[in-house]
């Protein structure tokens, strides 16, 4: 089986970038074996529509974004399989949230859209022009990490940590190619 973590989100508006700093820290930070599977990080940054035809090529995915729910405080985490979204989410916080959602309506349409699952959190602020994570959402990506490596260990991934970059730290250089 092959599995995605798609990191979505504008890297330019503070807290708006955490699916796509999330993906790039399990990018630098950790190793990733499974006997059989394969697993691919990618950036999907607010390409949304576009993104489809490599999402469909993909049997089980986990997509990382920032979300808002009804009754949320600022830094709460979600995790949750898609076909099972909660009642009580909005994803109209930016353009990008509605155009992914609306892809993956789109993609579940046709029948190309993988299993997948969500891990999001309520952002602080939506400021533009800003790399600078607020204190709410550093504490969150450490649920966000812990949650994810359980998720894949569950699926029969190894992993190791392979360095210590922190979010902060990639936030802060995410504009810059690799």
């Amino acid at each position: 089986m092959k599995f995605l973590v798609l990191g979505i989100g504008n890297i330019m508006f503070a807290d708006e970038g955490i699916g796509v700093h999330i993906c790039n820290f399990f990018k630098k930070n950790y190793q990733f074996a499974h006997p059989v599977h394969t697993l691919d990080f990618i950036d999907g940054g607010t390409l949304a529509l576009q993104l489809s035809y490599i999402i469909a090529s993909y049997d089980k995915m986990v997509l990382i974004d920032c979300i808002d729910a009804d009754d949320a405080n600022i830094g709460d985490v979600f995790f949750f399989p898609y076909e099972a979204m909660p009642k009580n989410l909005n994803w109209s916080g930016s353009a990008h949230e509605v155009e992914m959602l609306q892809t993956l309506q789109y993609m579940e349409l046709m029948g190309d859209l993988p299993q997948t699952q969500i891990l999001a959190c309520i952002p602080k602020r939506i400021k533009p022009m800003s790399f600078q994570l607020s204190d709410e959402i550093l504490q969150s990506s450490k649920i966000m990490e812990k949650t994810l490596l359980d998720y894949l260990e569950k699926e029969g991934f190894e992993y190791k940590k392979i360095a210590d970059y922190s979010l902060q730290e990639l936030a802060n250089t995410s504009y810059k190619i690799d």
